[in-house]
């Protein structure tokens, strides 16, 4: 069964399908075989007729490959003391690249690209293949409407992608996730992944999206806490059952999960804050002309894919699509035939290269670079307990901290504004500044504190290991040695 996900601003649809066992008796073969077999006579005929099959099994790392890098990646970070980590140090990039999780994105990143340069350039639609079509199908679908649909870089567009792609999609998070720990043969941290993937457009793109990285990062854990129905089941059905008390109940009812878009029972208002992006490049409102215009032609392009918008006759709108379609299909068969020859390949690498060369719009296409050092390390999530990788004075989250502030006290002056205008009788409006303390910070706010100081070198750290044996800097954890007047 072929499962719609979301069509594009052309009409070009983006589509999934499970894919048939391996292992099959005569019986099952034939049947096989006769559903191909419709499925060819479905696509030959318009408007279906350009369609790519991509089978993510054979293009994508397994889920076998998934779990073994990220379980050699957490590694990295299980560190207990400082003299581990500086151990650690020494051959960070060696060990790093030895896990592969960051090729692992990368290549997600790349497949990601190559639906979108099918369906943007081609306009042709693509089929996604896997074995259950709920796990690198999820993926590759929502990678793929964050980078060309901008309401999906929203909070609300966000969690309705997820609910839309993962929750209703049957992704069966209770497996991925272990929450039993009954076995690990189906543990795969595979919607981590894409959390993963999604950082690296927020920390390229940051004026393209509402939500900040640290949304993620709470997102990311929220996938771990076994209370919120969200990231608990495996199924829908699985859902309905548990929460309306039928295999699940206590002594005063039924057992009632959480959700975990409600995060206020997570965090105070204070901290909701550092989930939004104060720098959002928010979408111009269209006129009203122009808005009902576009909501018409993109519900005509959902309905019918890969055709273009025109108004309805009195012949009826049905009979009057399909005299369209055709025409429209015959000319651009007609149009290939004829210029084939004329026109040049159009290959990814081309796609890729000429839309970094143009200017970034914020509220269209996204396309994440993938070069060696653009895919970086989620700092946030994984170095978050390690005081030695922390900024002291904040970094960026001191930045983002004092923007809170800026606009919280613009906010109260709005208040006092509005209260003189109306000449209400009420007290003085003070400004409550968020974080008073921003400089003392560590990069990694809300989720590590500097407890203790960290015994960071000044020199690099090999010639820091050489040192280490001839003086006993390293046990100095109450002072901090500045070697810079020595090296000027």
């Amino acid at each position: 069964l072929q499962i719609w996900c979301w069509s594009c601003h052309n009409g070009a649809a983006l589509l999934k399908m499970s894919a048939f066992p391996k292992e099959q008796d005569d019986s099952t073969s034939q049947m096989q075989k006769a559903f191909l077999d419709g499925i060819y006579k479905t696509i030959s005929k318009p408007p279906y007729e350009l369609l790519k099959m991509d089978d993510l099994s054979s293009s994508l790392p397994s889920l076998q490959d998934i779990q073994t890098a990220y379980t050699r990646f957490k590694q990295l970070f299980l560190i207990d003391n400082s003299s581990d980590f500086w151990a650690t140090d020494v051959k960070w990039f060696s060990l790093l690249e030895s896990t592969n999780w960051l090729d692992i994105i990368r290549r997600v990143l790349k497949k990601a690209i190559e639906v979108v340069e099918c369906l943007e350039i081609q306009h042709t639609n693509v089929l996604l293949i896997e074995e259950s079509a709920t796990d690198l199908c999820c993926v590759i679908s929502s990678l793929v409407q964050v980078m060309m649909d901008s309401y999906c870089r929203t909070k609300s567009g966000f969690q309705s992608l997820i609910q839309k792609e993962w929750v209703v999609g049957g992704h069966g998070f209770l497996d991925r996730c272990n929450h039993l720990h009954k076995t690990e043969k189906e543990e795969a941290p595979v919607f981590l992944l894409l959390l993963n993937c999604v950082w690296q457009l927020v920390q390229q793109y940051p004026p393209a999206f509402e939500f900040t990285e640290t949304y993620l990062t709470v997102l990311s854990d929220s996938l771990y806490v076994p209370i919120f129905s969200t990231f608990f089941f495996n199924s829908q059905h699985q859902r309905d059952t548990n929460k309306s008390g039928e295999s699940l109940k206590t002594q005063s009812g039924p057992f009632r999960f959480l959700t975990v878009w409600d995060w206020s029972v997570q965090f105070d208002p204070k901290a909701q804050a550092f989930l939004n992006n104060p720098l959002y490049a928010k979408k111009p409102k269209p006129d009203k002309s122009q808005r009902k215009t576009a909501r018409f032609k993109h519900q005509r392009q959902l309905s019918l894919p890969l055709t273009q918008a025109k108004p309805s006759t009195k012949r009826g709108f049905f009979r009057e699509e399909t005299d369209h379609l055709i025409k429209n299909i015959l000319g651009k068969r007609i149009g290939k035939f004829i210029n084939s020859s004329d026109e040049p390949p159009n290959s990814l690498r081309e796609f890729y290269e000429g839309w970094h060369s143009k200017p970034v719009d914020y509220h269209g296409l996204l396309l994440p670079r993938i070069e060696g050092p653009e895919i970086k390390v989620w700092a946030q999530r994984y170095l978050r307990w390690i005081p030695e990788a922390q900024l002291h004075g904040g970094g960026a989250i001191a930045m983002a901290a004092k923007i809170l502030d800026l606009m919280e006290e613009v906010q109260s002056l709005q208040v006092k504004m509005d209260e003189e205008h109306s000449q209400a009788v009420s007290g003085d409006v003070h400004s409550v500044p968020m974080l008073r303390n921003s400089a003392r910070l560590s990069s990694l706010f809300p989720f590590a504190l500097l407890q203790r100081q960290s015994i960071k070198p000044a020199l690099p750290t090999s010639t820091w290991k050489d040192l280490e044996d001839e003086d006993d800097l390293v046990k100095r954890d109450d002072e901090f040695v500045d070697l810079s007047g020595d090296m000027l």
